[in-house]
């Protein structure tokens, strides 16, 4: 298997979250021992925030980690876990609300495809950007 930032460059769908978290330096963290649960927006995801959104977030580094740091959870959270969970604490420091009540929902985004393996966590794709209060 492969760690999270190697199975996500290699979906081949994550093309601006890989590119933001390597512009944001975190390719070595999510690289790194974790376990960590990635909610990962697709780039259609990315595509559906307003225009210019992104560039401007490469411009302003500690903003775009935030915005990272706010989909990734410490530990390794699989789908049949977040059932009983109304709340997650993120990396960034805030909570994430969990709605598993039809399928699920993390804040306003649907997760499409869940507990995608990588040897340092999971990986559940997600349709919206999450973005911190």
């Amino acid at each position: 298997m492969a760690d999270i930032v190697d199975t996500a460059v290699s979906a081949g769908s994550f093309s601006t979250l890989v590119a933001a978290v390597k512009a944001a330096g975190l390719v070595e963290t999510l690289k790194g021992t974790g376990p960590f649960t990635v909610f990962a927006p697709t780039d259609e995801a990315f595509a559906k925030l307003p225009a210019g959104t992104v560039d401007g977030l490469l411009k302003d580094i500690p903003q775009l980690k935030k915005i990272l740091t706010y989909h990734v959870v410490s530990g390794k959270v699989m789908a049949a876990d977040v059932t009983n969970l109304k709340s997650a604490k993120t990396v960034e420091g805030s909570e994430v609300k969990i709605d598993a009540s039809n399928g699920v929902k993390i804040n306003d985004s649907t997760v499409t495809t869940a507990d995608v393996a990588a040897d340092n966590g999971v990986i559940h794709i997600i349709d919206t950007v999450l973005m911190p209060a």
